[in-house]
């Protein structure tokens, strides 16, 4: 397919120069259609969240090992604002030409465009996403001095004091958010929703035994349980994660259908090339099939998933109802 799109490119730029339309022929060369040089200049990761984050860890890792594959400077442009969205909107009006790649949590793709009302895309319209390249489980922890021991002591707690036990977050409507709402939905409980800005305060107070409990990100805790200072009572994952391997699942311990992955997508806007959607999804699995990525992320709690675009669409779907049903049936807002 490549030599015969250069034969076509070559026999259209000989017709053109004879035609004198040199920069119609120009415009024809970078063509990421016709061009099998791509990338030619510059690409750049668009990450919609402050850097230190996963999303930005992620870009980074993978923009390195892609930028050495491609000859090519590949760009790590953290672009915040409105929960991931205001980035996100960024990528949707673009350019489909592979140069503009969103790296980007679920959070834009699943969940925000039901919290937000001005949301500038359609998740499912506008972006094509084509890999959820890692994914890790949540996990329940609570202070190291919490009385808490155990999942069926913090249930227990929760019915003896409904809407009292607090539970932290990184904000309105975050995976951490979620994944309690999810828990208490399931096991018919409430708690008390404490919402902070960002990942890192939330956190601190939580050490502090200023806070309960809290459905962290694994790899956001995982240095603390380690330490001794959060004690992990359930992950959220359909099996035990490799990092906390005596951890048991939520569905071990007898609450079923809350089973929650924190994942991280890669995407483009809608429209870009078949052949160059094609060379784009197969480096990117290759440079997250590298073992050095792998252990990466593995020893941070993570799997390295690297599904296809038609794995990663259906998957996108499944999670966008789902979180649409949630939000809906609790009543859960942005503010």
């Amino acid at each position: 397919m490549n030599r015969l799109i250069r034969r076509l490119s070559s026999g259209l730029a000989s017709a053109l120069f004879t035609l004198g339309l040199g920069a119609s022929l120009a415009s024809v060369a970078v063509s990421p259609a016709l061009a099998s040089g791509f990338p030619d200049k510059p690409v750049t990761m668009l990450v919609p969240f402050p850097p230190g984050g996963t999303s930005d860890f992620l870009a980074r890792a993978m923009g390195a090992k892609l930028q050495a594959k491609w000859g090519q400077t590949v760009i790590v442009d953290n672009r915040p604002g409105a929960t991931g969205t205001l980035g996100t909107a960024q990528i949707k009006r673009s350019t489909p030409d592979g140069y503009n790649i969103l790296v980007s949590s679920l959070g834009p793709f699943v969940i925000a465009p039901h919290l937000l009302k001005s949301v500038q895309y359609d998740a499912l319209k506008d972006l094509d996403l084509l890999t959820v390249a890692v994914q890790a489980p949540n996990v329940l922890v609570v202070p190291a001095s919490s009385p808490l021991k155990s999942l069926k002591d913090v249930i227990e707690e929760l019915k003896k004091r409904p809407g009292q036990v607090t539970f932290c977050s990184s904000g309105n409507g975050s995976s951490d958010h979620l994944t309690a709402e999810l828990f208490w939905l399931q096991t018919g409980t409430s708690g008390l929703h404490v919402p902070y800005k960002g990942g890192g305060p939330a956190i601190s107070d939580l050490l502090g035994a200023q806070i309960d409990a809290s459905f962290q990100n694994i790899n956001s805790v995982l240095s603390h349980i380690q330490a001794g200072k959060l004690r992990a009572l359930a992950v959220t994952g359909d099996k035990r994660s490799a990092v906390l391997p005596d951890v048991a699942t939520l569905s071990e311990l007898g609450v079923k259908g809350a089973d929650v992955y924190s994942w991280q997508g890669v995407a483009v806007p809608r429209g870009l090339p078949a052949a160059l959607r094609t060379q784009l999804v197969k480096d990117m699995t290759s440079v997250l099939q590298d073992p050095a990525i792998q252990k990466q992320f593995k020893d941070l709690g993570f799997e390295i998933v690297a599904s296809n675009p038609d794995q990663a669409q259906a998957f996108q779907k499944a999670e966008y109802a789902r979180w649409k049903q949630l939000i809906e049936t609790r009543k859960i807002t942005a503010d």
